[in-house]
């Protein structure tokens, strides 16, 4: 009888299991190589371009030049992969065709020329969607399965999450939270795991491109009594995550209803941002803003730094440059929860990084991956204080965010329970 049940056990559970493991070890190894040395080049020339751009202002002048190279190439060749990351979650929802190779060199280009000229974007979308779309193409190469398309996908975003950031561990659980809203997909836990720590040792030790240090050097006591302030400090983080897509969705929608030419929407929102970025005298405001950010944990800094980067991230983004949301979130989050330390009794470097991770959480509504995140910045000794602020700035931005297509599985409110099954854009 017991011989019967190890057979059992190893015909129905044992060798598939053993088998789903090399399959997807092997792959998820690949894709994780292929997707962190493309990453590591991406951060390398980011670098350099950003470099360019602070030591040569005048070519934010061109801004409006570069909107239109970005425009126009899309409107050419880019129709079938505009849509960015919304349409790898589109793709995982409804497969239908695999996604181009050509949106990873696309997006590249369009991040680059977008940060090069002067525009205010992130870097987390570029790395994702190249992730994405490298992975896509061994649904071809291999001849997948539908379910198993479902899982390249997953691998591909993990791994260009993790290897942007250094973030192994968040990038894994990003791409299996981010998907569903309030749900986890497990059926791709392992390859989105492998194929996420691949990509951050491919360009973090590989190609030896490594990734900016935060420090929480002081952190309180942990009583109910500092723990409380967190509330306050994870509502306004998920607030300001709320304000941040409405502000892109708002200007995305503007820019679409007033200009029917596509490739002249990112020309008018050139000369609208660099018009202000002449005007205030600063370039704080546009690129990925990392010195403030890290001036954010030292130093006080203007209490309006926070809403000036929400308005030039979504004023950039929606006008159709190309980049990533994420980093410009982090600049929000860390900006605000430095303005919050005039008001909430908390060391100033611990609110800039709970709100680096918190309106970022509530965002794009991943908030154990922006938890995971924050312990792999800041150390786990912060951690209690980072998983209560994500955690409410969750819940307190409410059903929106930057991602349009996510789709809502389970509901942060008994209020919306009607939504289950609904797209937040929708």
């Amino acid at each position: 009888m017991a011989y019967l049940k190890i057979k059992e056990f190893s015909k129905e559970e044992f060798f598939p299991s053993f088998q789903f493991t090399i399959k997807w070890l092997l792959i998820a190894t690949i894709i994780g190589l292929l997707a962190g040395s493309a990453s590591a080049g991406f951060l390398v020339s980011l670098h350099w371009v950003t470099e360019y751009r602070e030591s040569n202002i005048w070519i934010i002048a061109l801004l409006p030049l570069g909107g239109l190279l970005i425009g126009w190439t899309y409107h050419q060749y880019g129709q079938n992969v505009v849509k960015g990351n919304n349409q790898l979650l589109e793709e995982f929802y409804n497969p239908q065709q695999t996604i181009p190779l050509r949106m990873a060199p696309l997006v590249l280009f369009g991040t680059l020329v977008t940060h090069l000229f002067g525009g205010s974007a992130g870097r987390e979308g570029t790395a994702v969607q190249m992730g994405g779309a490298i992975a896509d193409q061994f649904t071809k190469w291999f001849k997948l399965k539908k379910e198993d398309r479902r899982i390249l996908i997953t691998i591909g975003v993990a791994a260009g999450f993790a290897s942007v950031f250094g973030t192994p561990l968040a990038g894994a659980v990003f791409a299996l939270e981010w998907l569903v809203i309030g749900r986890i997909r497990y059926e791709a836990i392992l390859p989105a795991f492998i194929g996420a720590f691949v990509a951050h040792y491919a360009c973090a030790e590989l190609w030896e491109v490594h990734h900016t240090q935060y420090e929480i050097p002081i952190l309180p006591n942990l009583n109910l009594i500092n723990l409380l302030w967190i509330i306050p400090a994870g509502i306004c983080f998920g607030l300001a995550g709320r304000l941040f897509a409405k502000a892109t969705h708002f200007w995305s929608e503007i820019f679409k209803k007033y200009i029917k030419y596509p490739p002249l929407r990112p020309v008018v929102g050139g000369v609208l941002v660099a018009l202000l970025v002449f005007a205030m005298g600063t370039t704080k405001y546009i690129g990925l803003g990392i010195p403030t950010i890290v001036d954010a944990f030292t130093e006080d800094l203007p209490w309006y730094d926070f809403l000036a980067k929400i308005g030039m991230t979504s004023l950039t983004l929606g006008a159709g440059f190309k980049g990533g949301e994420v980093t410009p979130l982090f600049y929000t989050g860390a900006t605000l929860g430095n303005a919050l330390a005039f008001l909430i009794p908390l060391p100033v470097a611990l609110l800039a990084g709970m709100g680096f991770v918190g309106v970022f959480s509530g965002a794009t509504n991943t908030p154990l991956a922006c938890t995971l995140m924050g312990i792999e910045l800041f150390d786990a000794e912060s951690g209690i204080f980072i998983g209560v602020a994500c955690v409410t700035a969750y819940i307190f931005s409410g059903h929106a965010g930057i991602y349009n297509s996510q789709i809502i599985g389970s509901p942060k409110s008994k209020f919306r329970m009607g939504q289950k099954g609904n797209k937040i854009g929708g």
